[in-house]
């Protein structure tokens, strides 16, 4: 449905009355509300009598600080005594000498271990024979993958104090 001149008109008039773009569309009917705000826009209608929904400030007073209270302290028990856990194992550093290889230069089955800093010149790959599991060598394997921690099994007396912090 085209734009008359008496649509028009009635577009002006709602429009100026505050009526939003939607509730404008359903009384003129035939028209989206995409529509009736691209008309608004064309014919430079922007000064309105009452916006459709007044904007309130709302002020929202501060929230007072929390106050850390301590729980009251009651009786501790003696746990039970634990197995010792098994110490972890000492974390393994490679001499990060300057590698023997740069992106060019690296192959298929060299360790593709990064030495230095990506930005400089002087970056380079390890480069030394990989073994037939993975892109790094030994050394550097032994570095990047770190054997998965023994999960120790929890009694009921732990699962109940860990409660205890959320009660």
């Amino acid at each position: 449905m085209g734009w008359t001149d008496e649509r028009v008109e009635l577009l002006k008039k709602l429009w100026l009355d505050g009526l939003s773009a939607s509730q404008i569309a359903k009384q003129l009917g035939g028209v989206t509300r995409n529509a009736v705000i691209g008309k608004v826009h064309r014919l430079g209608l922007s000064g309105r009598a009452t916006p459709s929904k007044p904007q309130r400030t709302v002020f929202k007073a501060p929230r007072p600080a929390r106050v850390a209270t301590a729980a009251p302290s009651a009786p501790r028990r003696i746990a039970e005594p634990v197995a010792a856990a098994p110490a972890p194992s000492p974390v393994r550093y490679v001499d990060e000498a300057p590698g023997m290889a740069t992106v060019l230069t690296l192959g298929a089955h060299m360790c593709k271990w990064p030495i230095g800093d990506p930005a400089l010149d002087s970056f380079t790959f390890c480069g030394r024979r990989t073994d037939e599991t993975g892109p790094y060598c030994c050394e550097h394997a032994q570095v990047a993958y770190q054997p998965a921690q023994v999960k120790k099994k929890s009694s009921a007396a732990e699962l109940a104090r860990s409660l205890r912090r959320y009660i």
